[in-house]
């Protein structure tokens, strides 16, 4: 499509042409402008960012749309991408005429989800084939991490002494939070828990007992936590072939 036929304004660049920043964000601005009029639909945005609270279930997220073009535009077909995306269509309908407007609702089953989560939606139109969609539609969930695990997993080189190492475990501002009890599923790594200041952070020391070969443990973490989804956490405790040493 032309920048004429989309109506995209010109102006003549300046004596001396356009700087490399105003060269790069035209290009940016020309590939947005054709990503949010894909084949005649324009989407108010392609990408809805939010904060959810930490015990919800689900998170509503509307895709508003109009067929800016002059024929008729038909979804012919979505895909969710992820059990934890549902995907509605304006009631179902997936004509649309030209000037008619709609709406992509997705909802976001947030589980066990914490932390920053992506995930899009695709939709192909008019027949389109392939595997790439026409659009896609992303919704960008921001969910308070209660228990914090920094770092979430303690590596070992095989053939490494077998020193102790610590995860942190922090919890969210303002939120007071007990760690009750800590367990590996390995004999060969243990984990010992200390409170550096009791309700708001603890240190969590792995220790293995041998670095002579690769395994691992997952160390499972229960809090009170009054939310159900963050109560458990898990940590990995690994010992690996250095990557020199790895065979292809």
């Amino acid at each position: 499509m032309s920048a004429a036929s989309r109506n995209i304004p010109f102006a003549f660049p300046p004596a001396g042409g356009f700087h490399p920043s105003m060269k790069l964000a035209t290009l940016l601005w020309l590939a947005l402008a054709a990503i949010t009029h894909a084949a005649g639909l324009e989407f108010e945005k392609l990408l809805q960012e939010t904060t959810a609270p930490a015990d919800a279930a689900h998170v509503v997220t509307d895709f508003k749309f109009t067929n800016k073009s002059d024929k008729p535009v038909v979804i012919s077909q979505s895909d969710p991408r992820c059990s934890c995306l549902k995907l509605q269509i304006s009631g179902g309908k997936l004509r649309y005429a030209p000037g008619e407007s709609g709406v992509v609702r997705i909802t976001f089953e947030i589980g066990n989800y914490s932390g920053t989560v992506e995930r899009a939606a695709g939709l192909w139109l008019d027949n389109a084939t392939g595997t790439k969609p026409t659009v896609e539609l992303t919704v960008r969930l921001h969910i308070p991490v209660l228990v914090n695990l920094e770092p979430k997993a303690t590596v070992w080189q095989t053939g490494e002494k077998p020193e102790p190492k610590t995860i942190v475990i922090r919890m969210a501002e303002g939120q007071t939070i007990r760690v009750l009890k800590v367990r590996s599923d390995n004999p060969n790594y243990t984990a010992m828990v200390t409170a550096v200041e009791e309700g708001k952070q603890y240190e969590l020391v792995v220790t293995p007992a041998s670095t002579a070969s690769q395994g691992m443990a997952t160390i499972r973490i229960e809090t009170d936590c009054s939310n159900p989804k963050q109560r458990v956490q898990q940590a990995i405790a690994m010992t690996r072939v250095p990557a020199a040493q790895a065979k292809p």
